[in-house]
């Protein structure tokens, strides 16, 4: 019996500071001469800890802080019966007795009530069908996509779990050094709530088209179109019947230990007051143990806060200035500049970012025409014969607001171990 063509995909990561944008590339299997097929059984098992102090709770008081214990099985047959495979995913989440005493909410839920509902939930955050004709592989049903082909419709890595998302993804790769990639995304989770999958554009859905090409070594460029019929009406409860089209590429290089990448593109609806336009540029270096990068990323005002330039299933942006906390400022009218280090040492790697808006709400009326900040520091190492990885992180944010936070400072620790099997 032959196994057929399986797309695994695997969404970037946006844990260590300074998000490093690497592409995930569709992985697509050459048929094969099996014996017998059956199933693959994993999983993993996370604890996840985060405090962040106010104005009014300080750090590790149980005010300020949230957790999470998560236990997820995954279960795979790539050729179930007659060339079509199938895969599950399990996820559950509980306090694990820590409400009340040590936190007083989840940093994620798999329960319809979400981060407010402290009950144990589970979810079933994958269930799909695969299957592959020639070159071409096909899967359907609730699944993650990688943000290197679906910038703005990506499963998340920072949380307990990914969100996922229900849809149709094709995947052809027929053209030499090229993938194709067609997507029909009806439904998403949300990365606080794994529990609760709604409608991504109404009974319309979200198609999206990907062309990635590699024909020059050392060069990736990947071209992306959504489009989102009647998107106004289904999302923003509006009667207008316009559509929503977004435009997006990217181009990287690499050469030897340098790279350099830029990025942009525009959101275009008619209900915006102007469509808007991002663009941004990276240049990055390795240096032995060190490597060092440069970002810049420039969103104005034409959309709507909250709204344009970040992921449809969770909170992050495809920008390459994106840091741990730092999506509520870049996504909507700001100039902003990021530097990040890093060093391999004592077994894993230490991280550095500053990310500061050089122009942040200037064109909005009423802006408040101010310099928000963030520095990141955090440490990520794998032990257990890399069964377990371990990250803390720190997070020091100034939103050069008095609004906001009574114009105090705020600190945040993020502490997680996630083990696999």
């Amino acid at each position: 019996m032959k196994k057929t063509l399986l797309l695994s995909v695997v969404a970037s990561t946006m844990i260590m500071a300074g998000g490093d944008i690497a592409p995930v590339e569709p992985v697509v299997e050459t048929p094969v001469v099996a014996e017998a097929s059956g199933w693959d059984f994993g999983g993993q098992g996370v604890v996840y800890y985060q405090t962040r102090d106010t104005h009014n709770d300080d750090l590790f008081s149980k005010e300020a802080s949230k957790a999470a214990v998560g236990l997820q099985l995954r279960a795979v047959n790539k050729d179930l019966i007659g060339g079509v495979g199938a895969g599950f995913e399990l996820s559950g989440i509980t306090h694990a007795g820590l409400y009340d005493d040590v936190v007083t909410g989840l940093v994620q839920s798999a329960g319809n009530g979400g981060n407010n509902d402290l009950s144990s939930s589970a979810a079933l955050t994958q269930a799909y069908l695969t299957y592959g004709i020639g070159n071409t592989s096909i899967k359907v049903g609730r699944q993650q996509l990688p943000k290197a082909l679906s910038p703005f419709a990506f499963s998340e890595g920072w949380n307990v779990f990914k969100n996922t998302f229900g849809a149709a993804l094709i995947v052809n790769t027929d053209i030499t050094d090229t993938t194709l990639v067609y997507a029909w995304v009806h439904g998403a989770n949300n990365i606080f709530n794994l529990g609760d999958f709604e409608k991504a554009n109404g009974t319309d859905g979200v198609h999206m088209l990907t062309v990635q090409n590699k024909s020059v070594e050392g060069l990736t460029l990947t071209g992306t179109w959504y489009y989102g019929a009647d998107y106004a009406d289904n999302n923003l409860g509006l009667n207008s019947g316009n559509d929503l089209n977004i435009l997006w590429g990217d181009a990287k290089f690499a050469i030897s230990d340098y790279t350099i990448g830029v990025q942009g593109g525009t959101w275009m609806d008619d209900d915006f007051a102007d469509d808007v336009v991002a663009y941004g540029a990276k240049v990055g270096a390795k240096f032995g143990m060190f490597d060092a990068s440069v970002a810049f990323s420039s969103v104005d005002e034409g959309g709507i806060a909250g709204t344009t330039m970040r992921e449809i299933g969770g909170v992050k942006t495809p920008l390459y200035t994106q840091m741990i906390l730092n999506q509520g400022i870049i996504s909507y009218d700001a100039d902003y500049l990021k530097v990040a280090v890093g060093a391999k040492a004592l077994g894993g790697k230490f991280g550095l970012a500053y990310g500061y808006a050089v122009n942040h709400l200037d064109d909005v009326a009423g802006g408040a025409d101010n310099n928000p900040y963030e520095l990141d520091v955090t440490y990520k190492t794998k032990v257990f014969n890399d069964s377990t990885t371990l990250f803390a992180g720190y997070v020091l944010t100034d939103a050069d607001d008095n609004a906001v936070n009574n114009g105090d400072s705020q600190n945040m620790i993020r502490v997680w171990g996630r083990y696999n099997f």
